[in-house]
C-alpha cells in the first residue's frame, strides 16, 4: 500500500445518545472529542440511533402524534384546496 494516501483507520467509540449505549468499532471517521472507555482513550462519535435503540431491532415502535400535526395544519391553513373532508364538519 502507498503511504500517505489512506485515511487513519482506528478504533472509535460510538455513543448512542438516545439510550446511553456505547460500543467500540474501527472507523476512519474524523472527530475532535475523545472518551475514556474501559480504561483506554478513544475518539468519540455521538449518534442518535443505533441497533440498540432502533425500533426495527428492539421491537418497540414509537407512536407518532400525526393527528396533532394534521389538526395544527388545518387550523393554520383551513380546508382551502383540500381534497379530503374535515372530520369535524
Amino acid at each position: 500500500m502507498k503511504k500517505g494516501i489512506h485515511p487513519n483507520y482506528r478504533e472509535v467509540v460510538f455513543h448512542d445518545l438516545s439510550c446511553d449505549f456505547k460500543f467500540v468499532t474501527r472507523s476512519t471517521v474524523q472527530t475532535r472529542e475523545t472518551i475514556n472507555f474501559e480504561g483506554k482513550d478513544y475518539p468519540l462519535v455521538k449518534i442518535e440511533v443505533s441497533s440498540e435503540s432502533h425500533p426495527f431491532f428492539t421491537g418497540k415502535h414509537k407512536i407518532v402524534d400525526t393527528a396533532g400535526r394534521v389538526e395544527k395544519f388545518r387550523q393554520k391553513f383551513g380546508t382551502v384546496g383540500s381534497k379530503t373532508q374535515v372530520a369535524a364538519e
